[in-house]
């Protein structure tokens, strides 16, 4: 299992697919857990994700984590299938309960009620690509000496 989990080659393909997601991602985890980028924090999020939208606190917590915690970890290329293979969840959750209703496209000139999902897509590609590939050169997982 343990090979499954961390196994990885020495390509700069996972390096970079990781980098990107994690840059992309930490910054939104960043606004829920410590209220930076003008974010709520976590108390703010948490108060949103249970009250607001109905989540149950473990959900937003682990939402939280994943998105913060998880990005860093991601960098680090720790444990890299399993985050990727987490944040595909989440961003299927994320498009399905609030952007799938607002079409393809983001929300460039303001005149849709909320953002598509093209984000999404991309984000779901990056992290299926790092779920079959996994971490790549400079990852924690290459470490674990179960390399390809």
């Amino acid at each position: 299992m343990k090979n499954k989990i961390f196994k990885t080659n020495d390509s700069y393909i996972g390096l970079i697919l990781r980098a990107t997601l994690a840059i992309v991602i930490f910054p939104h985890g960043a606004q829920k857990l410590f209220g930076w980028f003008g974010g709520y924090g976590f108390s703010g999020t948490m108060g949103f994700f249970t009250e607001t939208v109905g989540l149950p606190w473990i959900i937003g917590f682990l939402v939280i984590v994943l998105e913060s915690i998880g990005a860093i970890a991601l960098l680090a290329g720790f444990a890299t299938r399993i985050i990727a293979l987490f944040y595909i969840l989440l961003a299927l959750g994320i498009t399905f309960t609030s952007h799938i209703e607002n079409g393809f496209f983001m929300n460039w000139f303001g005149n849709q009620a909320g953002e598509g999902y093209e984000y999404f897509i991309l984000w779901i590609g990056i992290a299926l690509a790092l779920t079959i590939i996994g971490g790549g050169k400079y990852s924690m997982d290459r470490s674990m000496k179960v390399n390809a």
